[in-house]
C-alpha cells in the first residue's frame, strides 16, 4: 500500500510511466495496475533516489501490470520503450509482484 505523499514524491516517475505506457499503447487497466505496483514498491527498491533504479521499477511495473491485466507486452518491448535492458525487467518483475503482495506465476 502507498500514501498520497508517495504519489507526490514520485510525480516525475509517474509521468515517465505514462509516457512509456503511451509508447506501448497499453490500455487503461494495465496503466492503472502498473501505477499501483510502482507506488507500492518503489520505496522498497530505492534507498538513494537513484534514477536508474526508479526507471527499472517503472519498467518492471509496466511489464507486470500488462501481464496481470491481459494486455501483455514482451519484456523486450517494455525494455525498449522504457530505456532499460530486458535483463533488468527479467530480474525484477517477479520480486516486484511479491513485494506488492501478489503471487507471481510459476511458469
Amino acid at each position: 500500500m502507498y500514501r498520497a505523499r508517495d504519489h507526490v514524491q514520485n510525480e516525475r516517475w509517474l509521468a515517465e510511466l505514462q509516457r512509456t505506457a503511451d509508447r506501448l499503447d497499453l490500455d487503461t487497466e494495465a496503466r492503472s495496475r502498473a501505477t499501483d505496483l510502482f507506488l507500492s514498491t518503489v520505496t522498497e527498491w530505492d534507498d538513494d533516489d537513484n534514477d536508474d533504479s526508479k526507471r527499472a521499477v517503472v519498467a518492471a511495473s509496466l511489464y507486470a501490470g500488462s501481464l496481470i491485466e491481459g494486455d501483455q507486452r514482451s519484456q523486450g518491448a517494455v525494455a525498449d520503450a522504457a530505456g532499460v535492458a530486458r535483463l533488468t525487467i527479467q530480474q525484477r518483475w517477479k520480486d516486484l509482484l511479491e513485494r506488492a503482495g501478489l503471487q507471481p506465476p510459476s511458469w
